[in-house]
């Protein structure tokens, strides 16, 4: 098992084959995909075929950006994912941060656990300059994590896609941090 980083309450891994039984569940959740889909379950054949691969090639690419399957430290429990990844390659220092949790580890301060820990492991080696994470404008819970997590509002902004879902007609958010200002903030916490 490669672990990419722990945290008080968290491992964070490598995904495995051995884990599509697990995204296949988490994806299957509705309230889950709510934001996402608008509540459509993923195929396993979508885990198997393109998620996992996708997750796979940026080990290969990024050793320390990517996907990380999310245990809990104690009872080694998948509580979901984080993605610490360049969404554009030829940019690699401008990372997304997103993050999809089981609903029973929602409420517990997971998300902003993990998304801190991302963060700061990114600002604190070479590569990284800029944070971004995007949500629906309604999605609350998630703009909570970006906002606990050092993230600061950028914009709203409207995207054209395929399928419309309940609240998107408010558009996304986009939160984001730079390097120097994650280390000013640093500074100014000590």
């Amino acid at each position: 098992m490669f672990v990419h980083l722990e945290t008080e309450r968290l491992i964070l891994r490598r995904f495995t084959a051995e884990d599509t039984d697990l995204l296949v569940e988490l994806d299957s959740d509705p309230e889950v995909m709510r934001y996402l889909t608008g509540g459509r379950a993923t195929p396993r054949e979508a885990v198997q075929d393109r998620i996992l691969p996708l997750f796979f090639s940026y080990y290969r690419r990024f050793p320390a950006l990517g996907y990380w399957a999310a245990l809990r430290r104690d009872t080694g429990e998948f509580l979901g994912w984080f993605e610490f990844r360049p969404p554009d390659v030829e940019r690699p220092g401008e990372v997304e941060l997103g993050y999809r949790l089981r609903r029973p580890a929602w409420g517990h301060g997971y998300a902003t656990e993990g998304a801190r820990a991302l963060i700061r492991k990114g600002f604190t080696e070479p590569g990284v300059e800029r944070v971004f994470a995007c949500t629906m404008t309604v999605n609350r819970g998630s703009r909570g994590v970006m906002e606990k997590s050092g993230l600061r509002y950028v914009r709203t902004f409207f995207a054209d896609w395929p399928e419309s879902i309940e609240g998107s007609e408010h558009g996304e958010v986009e939160y984001a941090l730079e390097r120097a200002e994650w280390h000013g903030l640093q500074q100014g916490a000590r």
